[in-house]
């Protein structure tokens, strides 16, 4: 099972690493695996997420997630985003970008930390926007039952997660984004750079978050009348339209989980430059950091971890918000990745202890009803 999995991530790592060698010598060989690590320890959240996800759609589109996904992720994230960030913000030709990257190191680093508050308004709203519909909905299973108990009935009022979400990018414009950090340790004024990304990123959510609960909607309905309507698109000779249903349900998903994992992408990519700023090296490290996202996403759905560690997703999105906060507070001051990386981690491993503690208890509440019901023959029978 483990193999089958991650099979894929040993092999870009060994190919990887091999790469890196050739490239750059054995410094080289150090600085991948650096960046690989990085990447793997900022976005484990992202891997409880995506499960959480992914775990709803057919084995055929998991395999689409671990290939033209991690296509995406590796060379369109990791590799092409930079270099179209440098291009638009510097406003040059994407040839001319590629060779500032491959060529004038320096320049390339300075052009992407100064696009930084663009980057992070961006992604801070749309993962914002993640955690606040999570926070908001009334769920069966609570974690901190004393923050989600009272959010949940805040929940019921219509666009709130909106209002919240407008509400933090108004105020990190006109404080944060006024003194925005650039390379080099100067500040200028990015309010409107920052207003307008973070709408960006907030419609992206709504658009794409909305078309695939849509399609899920809709799919989940279809389910609903499954039989009755195989029986009768096999009369009527109309089946393929099942299957049609299925796949925009799933296609929008897959999009979905994408934008996500964009989103996630950037404190790495912005944080991989406190390591290097060659595109080479970066690209090798950070992408074989999300061949193992990726991976990890997939054992969880298959080994059903999300199911036995109930409060697994509670905590992953915890730590997206907190991620969020953290973007949205380096568009003026540095955060070391590894304060980033650690408080991802701190609350997946709360939430996991959490729910160790949960089947614990309901392991023991179980036991002791079965005692009872034995107890209760045994007299019965006297």
């Amino acid at each position: 099972m483990l193999l089958k999995t991650f099979g894929w991530s040993f092999a870009v790592t060994a190919l990887g690493l091999v790469a890196a060698v050739f490239y750059g010598g054995w410094e080289a060989f150090g600085i991948v695996a650096i960046l690989c690590i990085l990447e793997i320890s900022l976005s484990f959240d992202n891997a409880v997420v995506n499960a959480g996800i992914l775990k709803k759609m057919s084995p055929f589109w998991q395999k689409i997630f671990l290939t033209v996904g991690v296509l995406i992720a590796v060379f369109g994230m990791r590799l092409v985003f930079p270099v179209v960030i440098v291009a638009i913000s510097a406003k040059m030709g994407p040839i001319e970008a590629v060779d500032l990257a491959l060529n004038n190191k320096d320049r390339y680093q300075q052009l992407v930390t100064d696009a930084h508050p663009a980057i992070a308004a961006f992604g801070g709203m749309f993962l914002l926007m993640i955690f606040l519909d999570f926070i908001f909905e009334d769920r069966d299973i609570q974690w901190l039952r004393w923050i989600e108990r009272p959010l949940a009935k805040l929940g019921k009022v219509d666009m709130l997660s909106v209002c919240i979400a407008l509400i933090v990018l108004l105020i990190t414009a006109f404080t944060f984004a006024t003194h925005a950090h650039q390379h080099g340790g100067a500040h200028v004024d990015k309010a409107q750079t920052v207003l307008i990304s973070g709408i960006a990123g907030l419609i992206t959510y709504m658009v794409v978050g909305g078309l695939s609960g849509y399609f899920e909607d809709r799919l989940e309905d279809e389910e609903e009348r499954e039989h009755e309507a195989e029986e009768e698109a096999r009369r009527s000779g109309k089946q393929g339209s099942a299957v049609t249903l299925a796949g925009k349900a799933a296609f929008f998903m897959f999009l979905y989980l994408e934008v996500l994992d964009a989103s996630f992408s950037f404190d790495g990519v912005i944080g991989a430059f406190a390591i290097t700023n060659d595109i080479v090296l970066m690209a090798l490290g950070l992408g074989i950091g999300a061949m193992y996202v990726r991976s990890l996403t997939v054992y969880l759905v298959r080994q059903g971890t999300l199911d036995d560690y109930v409060y697994l997703e509670h905590g992953a999105h915890y730590a997206i918000g907190a991620l969020a906060v953290i973007l949205m507070i380096t568009i003026q001051y540095q955060i070391n990745e590894v304060i980033t990386g650690l408080v991802g981690v701190v609350l997946i491993a709360w939430s996991f202890w959490s729910s160790v503690r949960r089947n614990k208890a309901i392991a023991a509440a179980e036991g002791k009803a079965e005692g009872s019901d034995d107890k209760a023959e045994v007299s019965s029978g006297v």
